[in-house]
C-alpha cells in the first residue's frame, strides 16, 4: 500500500493518520501515480548502444558430415543387438509388468504379467526388467540393450547408485546373475513418453482380473505368486530349504 496516497485520498481518517493529514494539508502536495517500468527497458538501452564489431550467426555447420558419419558408426556397432523395453505399474487395481523384445530385424515380441503379491513401484520395475531379460534368454540372445523409464532401477543396475533398500537388493543380485549369460548387456534410461508400449502392457496387466473361464485367448497372460528373485535361492545338499537351520 502507498502510504502517501492513503493519507491524501482517504476521506475519513482517525487517530494518528488523521493528524498526519492535517499536518500535510498546509503543503501543496499532489499525488501522482508512478509510471510502470517497462520490462524492455534493458533491451531498449542495449539497442541504443550498438556493438561495432557485431557478426551475424551462420546457419551452416561445417562438421555436419562428420556428425552423420559418427551416427552411422554407432548404428553399425549395435546392428546385431536385441532391445528390451520394460515398465512396471503399481496402482489401486493391482500390479502389472510389461516388456517388449525387439529383434535386430525389427520384430516386436510383447510380454506381460500380473503380480499376485503386494509390492512397490520400484519392485514392479525390477520385476518388469527381469521379465524382459528372461525373455531375451529364452531367445538365446547374447547382445542386449535394456531400456526403462525408471531412473532408480537403471542407475542401480549400471552401478551408478547404491542399492540400500533391503527389498531391492535381492532383485539387483538376481539380475546381475542373469547378466552373466550375455556377451554384452547395457542399461539405458529413456523418458516415459518413449516407453508407451511397455507401459500399456503393464497397465493392462494391472487392471485385468484373471478368471478361470479363459476369456483372454489371444494374449499369453501370466500371474506370478512370488517375487522373481526367489529363483536365485538354492536348496542345501540335504534337500532342506536354506532357512531350515535359522534360529
Amino acid at each position: 500500500m502507498d502510504l502517501v496516497k492513503y493519507i491524501i485520498k482517504k476521506p475519513a481518517l482517525t487517530g494518528w493518520i488523521a493528524r498526519w493529514q492535517v499536518l500535510l494539508s498546509e503543503f501543496d502536495i499532489v499525488y501522482v501515480t508512478h509510471e510502470a517500468r517497462k520490462g524492455s527497458a534493458l533491451a531498449d538501452y542495449l539497442a541504443q548502444q550498438p556493438i561495432n564489431d557485431y557478426q551475424p550467426m551462420h546457419p551452416e555447420f561445417p562438421d555436419e558430415d562428420i556428425m552423420t558419419l559418427f551416427e552411422e558408426e554407432v548404428e553399425d556397432k549395435d546392428r546385431d543387438k536385441w532391445i528390451v523395453w520394460f515398465d512396471g505399474v503399481s496402482n489401486a487395481l493391482g500390479h502389472g509388468i510389461g516388456a517388449v523384445l525387439v529383434s535386430p530385424d525389427k520384430q516386436y515380441i510383447p510380454f506381460m504379467a500380473r503380480l499376485g503379491f503386494e509390492c512397490t513401484n520400484n519392485i514392479a520395475e525390477y520385476e518388469a526388467c527381469a521379465l524382459g531379460i528372461l525373455a531375451a534368454i529364452d531367445f538365446r540372445v547374447k547382445l542386449l540393450k535394456v531400456y526403462g523409464d525408471s531412473t532408480l532401477v537403471i542407475h542401480q543396475l549400471k552401478g551408478d547408485w547404491e542399492t540400500r533398500d533391503h527389498k531391492l537388493v535381492p532383485y539387483q543380485a538376481y539380475i546381475r546373475k542373469l547378466m552373466e549369460l550375455f556377451d554384452d548387456i547395457s542399461f539405458h534410461h529413456i523418458p516415459r513418453e518413449e516407453n508407451q508400449m511397455a507401459d500399456a502392457l503393464a497397465t493392462l496387466a494391472s487392471i485385468f482380473q484373471l478368471s478361470s473361464h479363459k476369456d483372454f485367448l489371444y494374449i499369453e497372460f501370466r500371474c506370478y505368486g512370488k517375487p522373481t528373485h526367489c529363483c536365485l535361492i538354492e536348496e542345501k545338499e540335504d534337500g532342506k530349504p536354506w532357512y531350515f537351520d535359522i534360529k
